[in-house]
């Protein structure tokens, strides 16, 4: 049953960004490239913690290796989020509906204000 779990973590940009140490080392990335040390110690984890999390977000796309002398650096490859991207824009409709909904009320509650 284990190996089973650890298989939809690793196919999955979902179930990847799920774990929230994955999405801070994420958005520690967007500024740019990182060896591990400099990641663990920004979050706090041990170097092993932080290689284990970069292993899950190499496998499923998320983040690339390069090789630079004796240090490897880890870089975003936000291409992987695509289908993340993708279903959250499917969304999109009912929050600008939402939205357009507070505004409409927002200006009701002035006009209503106003008249009192």
């Amino acid at each position: 049953m284990a190996a089973m779990a650890r298989a939809a973590t690793t196919s999955d940009a979902f179930n990847a960004i799920a774990e929230p140490q994955r999405r801070d080392i994420l958005a520690l990335l967007r500024a740019g490239e990182r060896p591990v040390t400099d990641l663990a110690q920004e979050l706090g984890m041990s170097q092993p913690g932080a290689s284990k999390h970069l292993r899950v977000l190499r496998e499923v796309g998320l983040v690339r290796v390069r090789e630079a002398g004796k240090q490897r650096l880890y870089g975003l490859d936000a291409r992987g989020l695509r289908p993340v991207h993708e279903w959250l824009g499917g969304f999109e409709r009912y929050w600008n509906e939402s939205f357009d909904r507070l505004d409409t009320y927002v200006q009701d509650l002035k006009q209503t204000r106003q008249e009192d």
